[in-house]
């Protein structure tokens, strides 16, 4: 006769739980947007709404094609004695430096005699190759880095990693919707400041693995893109 204890089986192996894999996952999810949107508020608060002259001169201006006003404010740096030559980086091949001066008839002169020309430039990281042989060139310390609010974030990433040895003065071009309503306020000017933004923790990842020796060797170009409706023909290939 059997005892109650030998009609017993044995227990069944208990299973893995996948509960803490799911809250795990969830958790890393949350952190991550929430990182995210800190981020964007850090990235947001640096872009300026209103256009601030330099806090000094420099040797030379260099302005990043793309938007309609960042050539003719830049030409007003250089008229206006903020620097000895500007550098526009990213022009279409097609066009001349005569086709850009007859657009700006108050910086004509200067054309002639202190204005340089890069046609190469496709991007943002390549106008800042561009500008570092442009200055390391004429021998200049400081630049004035000419280009939207929206993109100068980035172009400052670019820039200060390509030539560590320059002074970087930011002058930021703010568009005319820009000042008319809240960035948040227009769907494609949100698009827009989204986008710069991961383009910008894009940029941020590929400097620091470069400082780690590693290359990601992708340089895609970029799409001009502008706020305002175009008042003069496309002189940019880039940003």
């Amino acid at each position: 006769m059997s005892s109650p204890s030998d009609d017993k089986s044995p227990p069944a192996p208990a299973r893995p739980k996948r509960g803490w894999l799911h809250t795990t996952v969830i958790a890393v999810l949350v952190l991550g947007g929430l990182a995210f949107v800190a981020g964007f508020a850090g990235f947001v608060s640096q872009l300026r709404g209103t256009e601030i002259a330099p806090a000094h001169k420099a040797d030379g201006i260099v302005v990043l094609t793309g938007g309609s006003s960042r050539i003719s404010d830049a030409t007003e740096l250089l008229v206006a004695g903020y620097g000895k030559r500007l550098l526009i980086s990213g022009v279409h091949p097609s066009i001349g430096a005569r086709d850009i001066s007859r657009l700006l008839p108050e910086g004509r002169s200067y054309f002639r005699c202190c204005v340089d020309l890069d046609r190469s430039a496709v991007n943002t990281r390549s106008n800042a190759e561009q500008a570092r042989l442009w200055a390391h060139e004429r021998g200049f310390k400081s630049l004035i880095v000419v280009t939207s609010n929206y993109h100068m974030p980035r172009a400052l990433v670019e820039l200060s990693h390509a030539m560590p040895d320059i002074e970087l003065i930011p002058f930021a071009v703010v568009g005319d919707q820009w000042r008319e309503e809240p960035w948040w306020s227009s769907g494609s000017t949100l698009r827009l400041v989204l986008s710069e933004y991961v383009k910008y923790l894009a940029a941020k990842l590929r400097v620091h693995l470069a400082d780690l020796g590693i290359d990601l060797g992708f340089d895609a170009p970029e799409t001009p893109v502008d706020l305002n409706p175009p008042r003069r023909p496309a002189t940019a290939q880039a940003n």
